[in-house]
């Protein structure tokens, strides 16, 4: 239940959480480091598990904190300020993908002193078949998340949020499923590469970065259905679906930066 305040703002209690996950993400990147020189994979996965523990029980916290009245406007418009920013950093984080592939692709680096780079010999991706399809995907998740947001802020219409948020994720499974089948087949047969070559590394870390986006994307929003079903957005109290759409139409611009800039531009057809 709701609690009546006589301020603006969100005053909160000592937490574990920030500790937890702090130690919780050291144990994950240590153990990442262990598991690539061949050590052990476990502390790795004990620290993964750990994370996404943190994950759950402090997001928990702040639902419930929505839930009882801590969220007021003042409160509402820090949060979106706190997301915009993490977005401009996943900005940034791509920002070095696509330096990293323009540079290649325009002045590549010799691999040793005196020596010239040689391109690789590969059979080229046709970016008019899946890629295109993929990008259509994605787009139309985009626009049933728009239809979600539409009409919950401007027709408080919880069916048509439903439908708009199971289609989004449909279609974000489709795209995961789509890309991942696209890997496999120039990785077995087409004599792609994930390593070993400066084209091979920069394609595959800019899309399979994006493509860990849309899973955690897609996350997203089925954890903004989930709560869409219990009741728990309002036209104007809806900043946790609101971060949702913003983050998934933020994976569809990149994603189409990516197909202009990689599979047409950098993929010679």
């Amino acid at each position: 239940m709701a609690h009546a305040k006589n301020h603006d703002y969100h005053i909160l209690a000592p937490s574990s959480w920030p500790l937890l996950g702090s130690l919780a993400g050291f144990v994950m990147l240590f153990g990442a480091v262990l598991w690539m020189h061949d050590v052990t994979p476990f502390l790795f996965l004990g620290g993964f598990v750990a994370t996404l523990y943190v994950m759950f029980g402090w997001w928990r916290e702040v639902v419930i904190e929505s839930r009882i009245g801590d969220h007021t406007p003042v409160v509402r418009i820090g949060l979106r300020y706190g997301f915009v920013l993490f977005i401009m950093s996943e900005v940034m984080f791509f920002v070095a993908w696509f330096w990293t592939f323009f540079k290649q692709a325009i002045y590549p680096m010799n691999e040793y002193a005196g020596s010239e780079y040689v391109p690789p010999v590969f059979d080229a991706v046709n970016a008019f078949h899946l890629p295109l399809i993929n990008t259509l995907v994605l787009l139309l998740s985009g626009c049933a998340v728009t239809w979600a947001h539409h009409a919950l802020v401007h027709e408080n219409n919880r069916k048509d949020l439903i439908s708009g948020l199971a289609i989004s994720i449909v279609l974000g499974i489709f795209f995961t499923a789509l890309q991942a089948y696209e890997y496999a087949e120039l990785l077995l047969h087409h004599d792609w590469t994930f390593g070993g070559d400066a084209f091979f590394s920069a394609f595959f870390m800019a899309t399979g970065f994006h493509g860990m986006h849309v899973l955690i994307g897609t996350i997203f929003l089925a954890v903004c259905l989930i709560r869409a079903m219990r009741g728990d957005f309002t036209p104007e109290q809806h900043v946790g679906f609101e971060a949702a759409a913003w983050y998934w139409h933020f994976v569809d611009v990149v994603w189409l930066f990516l197909f202009f800039a990689v599979y047409i531009w950098g993929v010679p057809s």
